[in-house]
């Protein structure tokens, strides 16, 4: 793996070029890392994955705790790992235990043995010893270590608990030196900016290749967030790639940017499909009339609403990926209304490719040292129709 940073913007708002073996050219950041279920886009089947946009669209999050079932570590060790045994030899993987869908940290069963998850086969304790060895037989580009990842409600003194563990799982799981690709650092702190600052010192004198930040999306408010991720990135190494996960709102992703962060997570665009929301806010700044479109927040629309039964237009025009090229709101209105599971491939295509195109406006918006400009007009666009709307309420 090698990673450079080619541009800054605003101050810690920065344009880098990831490089991984196995895709076919450098992923430019900030960049998505896709959600997956056991390696594979939660709809998108693998003989479409072509019709996403390229290099962009071959990072991919897995959660090595989705294959506690299933086959056992031993047999994908004798497969050849994840891109063997899922055939995408030209993807990169990157391995957090945490997914936000169906692997979630459940802070009061963790001890200073492992951390708990709710899984897909109940609540397991994986300790160091045991992660690893997940690693080892998936042999995934990336992969972070394991975190006792903490929501913002907890006391003080649970909240130092678990940065003690993180840097001693941490330690461990170096020493296991495991199969695995390069090991980004897990850190950790909850609402804390004093925990959050000594995670982060401790991690950064460790010899990693970049760092996951953890404990995101677990309570905090908008407002909380810029201290706490502020905290982390001036401590951390500047040419070393940062990657966080829990935050997914494009508003979310921005406030990330802001503060040097170069890969997230792609949860958001799950729910989002999951929920039959397509998203259609314009990626070139210029203001969406949404007069037509009942349900819209100018962010996204809601396909199962009856106005759009008849509609034969896209879900945005002059959009270029596979589902507005070939298929109609009306038609997906219709699949989504008979629970056809074409509907959700055919949005999770279309929102995929929608939020690539928003990270690709991001990144110009840095490389052009406009990204404070970009991003006070989409969150101000954001917040007057919020406002407008709550006014046409109370009328």
């Amino acid at each position: 793996m090698k990673f450079a940073v080619k541009a800054w913007s605003s101050g810690k708002a920065r344009a880098g070029v990831l490089q991984l073996g196995s895709c076919p050219g450098p992923i430019e950041t900030p960049s998505l890392l896709l959600s997956t279920r056991k390696g594979l886009p939660h709809f998108i089947p693998p003989d479409l994955l072509y019709s996403l946009p390229s290099p962009d669209s071959h990072l991919f999050h897995v959660s090595s705790l989705h294959f506690l079932e299933g086959l056992s570590p031993q047999t994908i060790s004798k497969i050849g790992g994840l891109h063997q045994m899922l055939g995408l030899p030209e993807h990169g993987f990157v391995c957090i235990p945490r997914d936000s869908i169906q692997c979630l940290p459940e802070c009061n069963s963790s001890n200073k043995f492992g951390a708990s998850f709710e899984t897909p086969c109940g609540r397991r304790l994986i300790k160091p010893v045991e992660y690893v060895e997940l690693i080892s037989s998936l042999r995934p580009n990336i992969w972070t270590t394991l975190a006792d990842e903490v929501p913002t409600w907890v006391s003080e003194k649970r909240n130092k608990t678990s940065v003690d563990r993180t840097i001693r799982w941490l330690d461990e799981c170096i020493a296991l030196n495991p199969a695995g690709g390069p090991v980004f650092g897990s850190i950790v702190g909850g609402c804390s900016v004093k925990e959050r600052e000594r995670c982060a010192q401790e991690v950064a004198r460790r010899n990693l290749s970049g760092y996951w930040i953890g404990g995101f999306g677990l309570g905090e408010s908008m407002d909380e967030r810029p201290a706490l991720l502020n905290a982390v990135t001036d401590i951390l190494q500047e040419e070393k790639p940062r990657l966080i996960t829990g935050l997914g709102l494009p508003e979310e992703i921005l406030q990330g940017v802001a503060a040097g962060i170069d890969v997230f997570d792609s949860t958001y665009l799950c729910h989002l499909t999951l929920g039959g929301f397509a998203l259609t806010f314009p990626l070139d700044g210029v203001e969406m009339n949404t007069s037509d479109n009942i349900g819209s927040d100018q962010t996204k629309i809601n396909l199962r609403a009856t106005v759009y039964r008849k509609d034969i237009s896209p879900i945005v025009e002059n959009c270029n990926c596979y589902t507005c090229k070939n298929h109609t709101k009306a038609y997906i209105n219709h699949l989504l209304n008979v629970h056809e599971m074409l509907a959700q491939t055919l949005l999770e295509i279309h929102n995929t490719h929608h939020y690539i195109g928003f990270f690709r406006s991001v990144r110009e918006a840095i490389k052009s040292g406009n990204f404070e400009q970009f991003r006070q007009k989409f969150v101000e666009g954001r917040c007057y129709h919020v406002a407008a709307e709550a006014a046409a309420a109370c009328m």
